[in-house]
């Protein structure tokens, strides 16, 4: 007779997760708050808080003279 074994797997990425929300929700606010507020002005804000880290890694390097 065969025996059933099962295995546990414990994920545990959960907060950094929550942690890329927070800071995706942070985003959207400033670059909605900051946009003309027309409707076009709120999808390029939604889509730029998508691709902000860009942005620091960018002026980061800009400012290491890389």
């Amino acid at each position: 007779m065969g025996t059933d074994s099962t295995s546990r797997v414990t994920v545990r990425d959960g907060s950094w997760g929550f942690f890329w929300f927070l800071a995706y929700i942070g985003a959207a606010i400033y670059f909605v708050s900051v946009s003309d507020g027309s409707f076009w002005g709120v999808i390029l804000g939604l889509l730029q808080a998508i691709v902000w880290p860009v942005y620091v890694v960018y002026h980061v390097l800009v400012l290491l003279g890389a």
